[in-house]
């Protein structure tokens, strides 16, 4: 059965070389053990060498290790720190190197990997310009979006260009979590990493964003939108009869002006994956909850390991015909490979 990766991770050698050179945050600084990502003057992320070497391999060593675990695509997306904490003029250049160096990735293994675009929301209109550079001239597939834009959410219409041009292009955004914004970071910082990161703080931060981007209205304006959250929804899943509260209390007197209930914008226009969630409890909620076709196969390389996620997902209990669609279809679908 043919598998893809729909979340596999990269950083580039120049992309690396600049977070090393910057003196304000985010910025990386090489330690005799390893790395440290600091994300402000407070909260780091540390990350070992042999960690980042997986990350700078792009090419033929990665395409081994597809290969001794039986994958046969892998969606390419920049890790964070991304292109979203810079300046945006500074965001918008190493938006448009990265993405670059991309395209030459996939233009070089076109059967191996698909390509996500990186952009600067923080300039939103040469964010919607960059997109379409990289899909109609580079030959990406679609956007990563890490879920906040120099601590602000992306559910201001001054972002809503990059949207419309996701939209245009029908072309999907993957949302991918980052350490809080900084109003909301405070409150983890006591605890470091070991809360702001994947324990909490991630799944918090994307689920929050997302629940701002229904009830702004932005799936009403662009109803053929189509995104992507790993991590089997951030949470969602588990909370989808909850959020619909104010259209199923009768004593309610007011909801938020939207034309469907929240619970359906993410039936009708999201892909979960099983990135980093190899817990079987976690996939049955979603499973049940959103049906075999709103879920897609992910790792989450290199942070988790290929192995470990193949064998949850060779073990779940659901029929062949509907792991099909999870390993490959879905994603096929999305993006109309």
């Amino acid at each position: 059965m043919k598998i893809i990766d729909l979340e596999s991770h990269f950083f580039t050698r120049e992309y690396a070389e600049h977070l090393r050179s910057k003196k304000d945050v985010p910025r990386e600084v090489p330690e005799e053990t390893g790395l440290k990502m600091w994300y402000d003057d407070v909260l780091f992320v540390f990350r070992s060498y042999a960690l980042e070497e997986r990350l700078l391999d792009i090419g033929e060593e990665r395409i081994k290790h597809m290969d001794a675990h039986g994958i046969d695509m892998q969606v390419l997306s920049l890790s964070g720190p991304h292109v979203q904490f810079f300046e945006p003029d500074e965001g918008v250049y190493w938006s448009k190197r990265v993405n670059d160096e991309l395209s030459k990735v996939v233009k070089q293994y076109p059967s191996r990997f698909i390509g996500l675009a990186c952009v600067a929301p923080q300039s939103p209109k040469e964010a919607a310009e960059e997109l379409k550079r990289a899909v109609t001239k580079l030959g990406l597939k679609g956007l990563v979006l890490q879920s906040h834009a120099r601590h602000e959410y992306l559910d201001d219409q001054k972002y809503w260009a990059i949207f419309e041009m996701a939209e245009k292009l029908d072309v999907p955004i993957y949302i991918h979590p980052e350490v809080p914004p900084s109003p909301i970071l405070k409150f983890y910082e006591k605890y470091g990493f070991a809360l702001a990161g994947p324990v909490l703080g991630y799944a918090a931060d994307v689920a929050l964003h997302t629940m701002r981007l229904i009830y702004s209205g932005l799936f009403d304006r662009y109803p053929r939108l189509k995104i992507i959250l790993g991590h089997l929804g951030e949470g969602l899943p588990f909370w989808l009869d909850r959020i619909d509260f104010f259209w199923l209390k009768k004593w309610v007197g007011k909801k938020p002006p939207l034309e469907r209930r929240p619970s359906d914008y993410i039936k009708a226009n999201f892909l979960l994956t099983t990135s980093g969630m190899s817990f079987q409890p976690a996939f049955m909620c979603t499973f049940l909850a959103l049906g075999a076709e709103r879920i897609a196969f992910a790792v989450d390389y290199p942070y988790e390991e290929s192995e470990e996620a193949l064998k949850f997902m060779r073990e779940a209990p659901i029929c062949d015909s509907d792991k099909e669609k999870i390993y490959h279809l879905n994603t096929e679908r999305f993006f109309k490979l």
